[in-house]
């Protein structure tokens, strides 16, 4: 209420009245710029103004989608989801990349040449690093294949988008040592942190993904057969055994400290305006609870933890094989990267340097 009363005199000493706040917000935001304590009035104007537009005092805001803007985009995310099974946060990520495409080249799929896609790419490309450009590729490829299986491009046009270099199992898998997950779970102790603590268990013990966690419902939990039911890639209906430990802690969490309102989604933001959580919150999660219990690592976010199960997993003799089901691999091939951390094993097959010895 404090940093909304200094907006509100800054409206009232400009002139604007209640009819034109809408407009005294966007015209306050050179004022209240800077700092984060200089933004704070801005902050609490925003949230004034959404309760505003909910209350029918102001008209409701109206901007333009993605979607509104490139209609090509809505037919294309429709035929991914009903002809690939592909979800929906994988279309999320390959939109932004679609639009710019369509804004660079123009939706006329019949000017997309050769030169003309390889120059997107490459021009997106030159800025980012190697994972964006991987994605950017995909992205665009994806595109290609749509506008080819619905006759808007000859056959193989998509095998204009370049490819990059990326060598099979050439990086190591970042994870965190048991002893870390131990603290991680500590710094998640008591009753108010008792969610936090359910969706690192599942990260941490079952290599959920982010995405994964935050869109849990209650449908997908069966405590009679003690599973989880997740709906994975290509729309293959996946089963995870729902341990003790795991079971505890959502029923804790369910029972003592879930908001009650109606959503079938398990897991609901801990302060007001309760909503149910995204993909990004369960990863500020995790770096809320890295920074609690003091652990400095150079990987951070939920996915370290994905990685970590399976580390995990292969430490205590699980197989490559036993790994890759339970992380829901598609390929043998990405699960065999988990091989590089058994240095012990590895350090058997090692064969002596046959080159000559430092001096």
């Amino acid at each position: 209420m404090r940093l909304l009363a200094l907006w509100t005199d800054w409206v009232r000493g400009s002139g604007f009245g209640v009819e034109t706040l809408a407009v005294a917000f966007s015209a306050s935001a050179s004022v209240f710029g800077g700092s984060k304590k200089a933004r704070a009035p801005q902050g609490a104007a925003a949230l004034f103004i959404a309760y505003l537009r909910e209350m029918d005092v102001l008209p409701p805001e109206h901007q333009p989608s993605l979607h509104d803007t490139w209609p090509e985009l809505a037919a294309f995310r429709c035929w991914m989801r009903e002809q690939r099974g592909t979800k929906e946060s994988t279309l999320d990520l390959y939109e932004h990349v679609i639009a710019d495409l369509l804004e660079k080249l123009g939706t006329n799929p019949a000017s997309y040449t050769v030169a003309a896609i390889r120059g997107f790419v490459l021009e997106r490309a030159s800025t980012v690093g190697r994972w964006r450009t991987q994605a950017i590729a995909v992205a665009t490829r994806a595109y290609l294949k749509y506008l080819v299986a619905t006759e808007q491009c000859p056959i193989g046009r998509e095998r204009a988008v370049p490819t990059f270099a990326n060598w099979a199992l050439a990086s190591t898998p970042r994870f965190l040592a048991e002893t870390e997950i131990d603290r991680l779970l500590d710094a998640c102790a008591g009753e108010e942190r008792v969610r936090d603590r359910a969706i690192i268990l599942l990260l941490a013990r079952l290599g959920l993904r982010a995405g994964e966690v935050a869109n849990l419902t209650f449908d997908q939990i069966d405590w009679a057969s003690g599973q989880i039911v997740l709906a994975g890639k290509s729309r293959r209906e996946e089963r995870l055994p729902l341990t003790q430990e795991i079971g505890d802690t959502i029923l804790a969490y369910i029972e003592r400290a879930r908001p009650r309102i109606a959503t079938s989604r398990v897991f609901l933001t801990s302060t007001a305006p309760i909503r149910v959580v995204s993909r990004i919150t369960v990863k500020c999660i995790v770096n809320r609870a890295l920074d609690r219990a003091g652990i400095k690592s150079a990987h951070r976010g939920a996915h370290i933890l994905r990685h970590s199960a399976a580390t995990a997993m292969l430490r205590k003799g699980v197989s490559l094989t036993g790994i890759g089901a339970v992380l829901r691999h598609r390929s043998p091939s990405v699960t065999a990267l988990y091989a590089k951390v058994d240095i012990g094993l590895l350090s058997e097959i090692t064969q002596p340097w046959g080159g000559r010895l430092p001096c």
